[in-house]
């Protein structure tokens, strides 16, 4: 019973390892596109195409969403630490999955 829970757990953690690291990947792809998107606004302007009163619904929508991060290179290397941490969460997965077969075949 004991290898069970053991395997159990290691599975669970994997998962959960995983979500993180995807949670962490998307919110640091957000700041990347936000911070992105004012830059352009920042350097071209919003250019003739829009009328005053939609710059004023675009500035209220924009005082709404949630700043980025730090820096643009601050996401880039936790996207890439989140990265990592998928990669090794799937590999405990993995692990425990072969663990199980391997336990399996003993067992039959």
């Amino acid at each position: 019973m004991a290898i069970s829970n053991n395997v159990n757990s290691a599975i669970i953690a994997g998962q959960f390892g995983l979500q993180q690291s995807f949670d962490g990947m998307t919110q640091s792809a957000l700041n990347i596109a936000q911070r992105t998107a004012q830059q352009d606004v920042a350097q071209n302007g919003p250019g003739d195409l829009l009328a005053s009163a939609s710059l004023r619904g675009l500035s209220t929508v924009s005082d709404l969403l949630p700043s980025g991060g730090d820096s643009l290179t601050s996401d880039l290397l936790s996207m890439q630490l989140y990265s990592m941490n998928a990669l090794a969460s799937a590999k405990v997965i993995d692990v425990a999955n072969d663990t199980v077969g391997k336990i399996i075949d003993t067992i039959a």
